[in-house]
């Protein structure tokens, strides 16, 4: 995954209706859902969750395919694994992500001490 596909991935999911949709069909898993059993799941009329499906489907994140009457539509999850890989790839510079003792002790004092003011 490139700068540009990720820019353009994070973008359609930066809607809370898109986040929302693309998050229940990560949930149902590869067998996706109907676009009808989305729209009641998230309560959405026809059309608004037709122009979401479309803003999710050009940034290649959902596709679907017609089974008979009904729309399935399903997550990409060859490409979510990709933009998570984008996103983790230089993570620390290779080295662990596990903050250092002094820096959890540092947190948590600083958490205490706002719980208590």
């Amino acid at each position: 995954m490139d700068t540009q596909s990720t820019v353009a991935s994070l973008r359609a999911l930066a809607h809370e209706h898109r986040l929302a949709a693309y998050r229940a069909l990560v949930r149902a898993g590869p067998d996706g859902m109907a676009v009808g059993e989305l729209r009641d799941r998230l309560g959405l009329a026809p059309a608004t969750l037709s122009a979401h499906l479309n803003v999710l489907r050009a940034a290649g994140l959902v596709g679907d395919e017609r089974e008979g009457r009904v729309i399935r539509v399903r997550a990409d999850f060859q490409r979510m694994h990709a933009l998570i890989g984008f996103l983790t790839e230089n993570c620390c510079e290779g080295k662990s992500c596990a903050p250092s003792p002094d820096v959890r002790a540092k947190a948590t004092t600083a958490a205490t001490a706002r719980v208590r003011s």
